[in-house]
């Protein structure tokens, strides 16, 4: 077979063409996250998933920062509230929107370390789905009882759930929700079977307490406070392990005598996974300069007790790398189970 020989200037123009397919060959398979960084970011409204119902805590950061966010982006941030099944619903959809750097998640310990234990068949997986973007903040829950108990304080509450089959009952804001495992851990500690109650969502939860639909609860301190201050509620207990500053009077459950008895809520913000890096970087240094202006920190942390921390998002997976196991073994020793 006879070799063929091309001339130089032909050789030339063929490895340019080799050379510019290559080129249009790659920007045609290049994904959409990688495509969205050539051009300038935002250029139109972002959405934020909050998987619970208007009010409560994750809603409140949520509009909160949003509004921040909104003047410094010079975009619009949508609050969208999208409740149901502990803020799996919500997950679930931002698991599977569009990773442009136009959805952001309100993430919480439910969303995002017990569901993945909680339920069978999740339909999102909550490392795997999403890019971290920061650690907002932690809460603690407390216990809250329906004024018509008449209780004051947690050896009341425990004497009577042990007297009276027909108060053991426990209300959350919903399946997999820290409040749903704070119920199921006091049963377990005091040795007496309660039976859950979710709702989709705290308010929901918080007003059939206060009526005495519901003899009891566990929630968070920002959600209880204002309806406790009225009268409609009684706070008895903080499950964190010490006492917290904006309440410095409410006893611990372990000071309450309940041993062992310590947990706290924590929330944090997300994108979809795929997210360009460079957009999940811009969110995360502009969401923790808002955390920490004055009227922030004190609306969110003062006025309403949450532990502000504005982490990156290497510590944020490295946080969910230690949440996530540490949930599971409660929920396999409580028995507690959602579908």
């Amino acid at each position: 077979m006879k070799s063929i020989h091309l001339h130089p200037s032909r050789r030339l123009v063929l490895r340019s063409l080799a050379a510019l397919t290559t080129v249009v060959i790659a920007a045609a398979v290049a994904t959409p996250a990688q495509a969205q960084t050539d051009g300038p970011w935002p250029t139109r409204p972002i959405t934020w998933v909050v998987p619970f119902t208007p009010g409560g805590s994750t809603d409140v950061i949520g509009r909160t920062i949003g509004q921040k966010l909104a003047d410094v982006l010079k975009q619009p941030v949508v609050v969208d509230n999208k409740p149901g099944a502990a803020g799996a619903v919500g997950a679930a959809f931002v698991a599977k929107s569009k990773p442009d750097g136009y959805t952001l998640f309100g993430g919480t310990i439910s969303t995002h370390a017990i569901n993945a234990s909680l339920y069978k068949n999740l339909a999102y997986d909550p490392v795997k789905d999403f890019e971290p973007i920061t650690l907002v903040a932690s809460l603690p829950n407390v216990l809250i009882v329906s004024p018509s108990l008449g209780v004051n304080n947690v050896a009341e509450l425990i004497a009577l759930l042990k007297k009276d089959a027909s108060k053991r009952q426990f209300a959350s804001s919903g399946a997999g929700t820290s409040a749903h495992l704070a119920g199921e851990l006091l049963g377990d500690l005091i040795g007496v079977q309660l039976t859950h109650i979710p709702y989709k969502g705290t308010p929901p939860a918080l007003i059939d307490v206060s009526t005495g639909q519901v003899p009891f609860m566990f929630d968070q301190l920002t959600a209880a406070k204002s309806l406790a201050d009225a009268g409609k509620l009684k706070i008895i207990a903080v499950t964190t392990p010490k006492r917290v500053a904006i309440a410095p009077n409410l006893p611990t459950m372990m000071e309450s005598g309940v041993p062992n008895f310590q947990m706290s809520s924590w929330q944090a913000v997300y994108a979809p996974k795929g997210t360009p890096k460079a957009v999940v970087q811009r969110l995360n240094a502009e969401i923790v300069k808002i955390l920490h202006l004055p009227d922030v920190k004190e609306k969110l942390g003062t006025s309403l007790g949450m532990e502000i921390v504005g982490s990156t998002p290497e510590e944020l997976a490295a946080h969910m790398a230690k949440e996530i196991p540490r949930w599971a073994e409660l929920v396999k020793k409580s028995g507690a189970t959602a579908n």
